[in-house]
């Protein structure tokens, strides 16, 4: 349907506008979203236990924190996610819209460029980041079954060796192909990889555990105690909240396409605090293990699969750890800037070709050379996402706040200046007001050496003042309407 027949069904409507509407980015009908409460769970069963997580959740034991502090940690953390989380999600499942669409009605039709391009910039980054750690993998797996590989990998071209360019190679072309299937692949490979890497990780930590005799230790030789150990517990919170902070905003992206809220909210609870326990457990079991047995802390999975003994269980640990990075990758950093460019060019890209050009851009920007390059990664990329807090506080607020969950969608893919989205020539200058002072005040507190004590809350602090700032200058008294989109939605799988 095009178009102009769409804008004829729609009785007193504004015109739909070709800058702003194309099928992947219209809101989803309804009837036909195939997004269960399994399909949510999934996600988490492969993102909760990514490899970067897992040097996280470690790096929390070496800093001194013991196993149940650890878990407690991790367990205040899930518990803020799971609120938020639903937040977001139902968002989504109410309007159908992606995240792009969904920024427009707090920063407007042409501001919501803003957080689409931040969202998918950060994500474009590690989605070449991630690609390269899947690579090393893959690397070890292709020595493991031919030695003579090892000498393609003693070179080097741009950064990277022979060996090297092969395994990254494949391993984008995989997902490219993955995601030319579209957001219903993407379900289905989660839905796949999910039960494959709780099978893998759980088989991990009980290796482990009869490795080091059947007991672990419960904290290295420095643990922490009083004011200081509650302090690491607190930030180790925050900090994990943190890591979600892309998913916070756009989980809509995925629950556009769920069946109902009580899907979103049986998935969460299943995906983030059971799951994460799960997680915990398991990191504790694997850094306790190794720290018994060598007095070290491990970096991560992957530091243990070296460590089998027999080669065939290298091979199947191996490729559980590449599923699961690309896994996560789809989801987390390959969903995101494919709407975003979607939105910023959809006259000339739907979702496909613009995860081909995510996908280009993620190669041209050798991110092994930016992943290798402390400074690039802390201050380019913890800038970038120090913006996510306060991006998320201006959308939430405005959503939940400001509307009270009323949303005109069709008013979303309009140009007319008297749409409810238009504001000041397509952006909110009020969003803009709020997000601003609170994204200075988030990167200030990220990366500035000064305010290191309170870095690891930087996420909540950029939230915490753009939510407020917004409440405290929006405009009173408007009456918002609320007119769902089926008028304009297209089939969830398309």
């Amino acid at each position: 349907m095009g178009t102009t027949d769409i804008a004829a069904d729609i009785a007193g409507a504004p015109p739909l506008s070709p800058r702003l509407y194309n099928d992947d980015l219209a809101p989803t009908e309804v009837h036909g979203r195939r997004w269960g409460s399994y399909n949510i769970f999934t996600l988490w069963a492969n993102d909760v236990h990514s490899l970067g997580n897992y040097t996280f959740a470690t790096g929390l034991f070496a800093l001194g924190l013991g196993a149940w502090q650890v878990l407690l940690a991790l367990a205040i953390g899930a518990a803020l996610l799971f609120g938020i989380l639903n937040l977001s999600g139902y968002m989504g499942q109410k309007t159908g819209i992606p995240f792009p669409v969904m920024s427009r009605i707090s920063f407007g039709v042409r501001g919501a460029q803003i957080p689409a391009l931040i969202r998918g910039a950060v994500a474009i980054a590690w989605f070449g980041i991630q690609t390269y750690l899947a690579s090393h993998v893959l690397n070890v797996l292709l020595i493991t079954l031919h030695h003579p590989l090892a000498g393609l990998s003693e070179n080097s071209f741009l950064g990277l060796s022979t060996l090297g360019w092969i395994s990254f190679g494949f391993l984008w072309c995989v997902q490219i192909g993955i995601l030319m299937y579209g957001i219903e692949m993407v379900r289905k490979y989660e839905a796949f990889a999910g039960p494959v890497i709780l099978f893998t990780l759980s088989a991990l930590a009980v290796w482990m555990f009869w490795k080091a005799g059947g007991s672990i230790a419960l904290s290295n030789n420095h643990p922490l105690s009083g004011g200081k150990m509650w302090r690491e517990i607190f930030a180790g919170a925050s900090l994990w909240v943190a890591i979600y902070g892309t998913f916070a905003l756009n989980f809509c992206d995925f629950t556009r396409s769920c069946t109902h809220k009580k899907s979103i909210t049986i998935g969460n609870f299943c995906g983030i605090p059971v799951n994460i326990m799960l997680f915990g457990t398991i990191t504790v079991v694997l850094a306790g293990a190794q720290f018994r047995i060598n007095g070290k802390v491990i970096n991560s999975p992957a530091d243990v699969v070296q460590a089998i003994p027999n080669t065939w269980f290298v091979v199947l640990a191996c490729l559980a750890l590449i599923i699961l990075t690309v896994a996560v990758n789809l989801m987390a950093n390959f969903v995101a800037p494919a709407y975003a460019l979607a939105n910023l060019f959809p006259k000339h890209l739907d979702f496909r070709r613009a995860g081909i050009v995510s996908g280009v851009i993620g190669i041209v920007i050798l991110p092994w050379n930016l992943y290798n390059n402390p400074t690039v990664v802390n201050y380019f990329l913890g800038g970038l996402g120090a913006f996510l807090g306060p991006l998320f506080g201006v959308i939430i607020a405005d959503y939940w706040l400001i509307r009270k969950g009323r949303v005109n969608v069709p008013e979303l893919y309009t140009m007319e200046p008297s749409a409810a989205y238009h504001y000041t020539r397509g952006v909110n200058l009020r969003a803009i007001a709020a997000f601003v002072p609170a994204a200075v005040a988030a990167v200030v507190c990220a990366l500035v050496p000064l305010f290191s004590a309170v870095a690891p809350f930087a996420w909540f602090i950029g939230a915490g003042i753009a939510a407020a700032v917004y409440v405290a200058v929006s405009e009173r008294n408007v009456s918002h309407q609320d007119v769902p989109g089926a008028a304009i939605a297209v089939p969830s799988v398309h």
